[in-house]
Formats: C-alpha cells, structure tokens, sequence
C-alpha cells in the first residue's frame, strides 16, 4: 500500500507491505509515479469552515495531480484516520505518531533498524494513511477516485 500526505509542493510517500517500509519524496515535476498495481490512499482535505490560504489550494491541486496519474486512489480524510489509530478526532501528530510507534515499534537506528526505519516529518502521516488503508476496507468519510475518464 502507498500513503501519501500531501503537500502543496512535495507529496510524503510511504510503500507499506506490513513487512517492509519504505519512504520518499515526489514533486509535481519529477513526472508521473510509477504505482506497479499497488494500491494508493492519500490524505484527503476537508473544510472546517476556516479561511484557508494559497498552500491548501495547492495542496488540493497536488491530489488532483495525484489522481490524474494513479488508476485508482482512496483519499481518506484526516479524521478517519484519526478515529482509526487513537480513537479520537482530537488527536494531534504526535499522538498518531505514537500509535503507529506502539504497534510497529521504534524506527530504530542505520545499524539495527525497526520496521519502520526512516520514517520522520511528513512520512509519519504518510504511514498512517497506508496502515488505516490497510486495516479498513473504507473508512466513514472516504472516497475513491477511479482515474480519469476517457471523453
């Protein structure tokens, strides 16, 4: 499964099989993403009635250009995956942080890695949108993109 969070420049990539991990960066300019038939769930934005500025609009945009290269792709709202990994939408980062931690250990170092190994910064929510894709079939608020239609 590949998470995605999302950015408004670079997208956080997380291949997660269960027992491999592996994380990088994609720009909008590094050319589409070679998805191999692994499935692909992304961080999806919602509005809460908040003045939002350029960064989320490019952020959406991103997805957009996301979704135009990936066959098919669930994006899954942040608090689904919230709700899954804590069970409360009030939890900040670093609370799902440390549920992906106390299911999958600590990364680790370079000369005995975790299973998580490497994963920092923007990966961590990567992570927990490939692990909540994983572990539910469809979450409350989601939607799947099916590619683009043909005209």
């Amino acid at each position: 499964m590949y998470g995605i969070d999302p950015g408004p420049i670079n997208q956080s990539i997380v291949y997660f099989s269960g027992t491999r991990c592996e994380a990088f960066t994609c720009t909008r300019n590094e050319g589409p993403i070679l998805w191999h038939g692994v499935p692909i769930a992304c961080e999806w934005i919602e509005s809460y009635g908040m003045a939002v500025g350029a960064s989320v609009f490019r952020t959406v945009h991103a997805v957009g250009w996301l979704n135009a290269k990936a066959p098919t792709m669930r994006l899954i709202p942040r608090r689904d995956i919230k709700m899954h990994l804590c069970g409360s939408m009030r939890a900040k980062d670093a609370n799902v942080r440390q549920a992906l931690i106390d299911r999958f250990g600590l990364p680790g170092t370079k000369k005995k890695p975790g299973l998580i190994y490497g994963i920092k910064s923007h990966y961590w929510a990567a992570l927990a949108v490939a692990v909540t894709a994983m572990d539910l079939e469809k979450t409350p608020n989601e939607w799947i993109w099916n590619g683009p239609k043909a005209d």
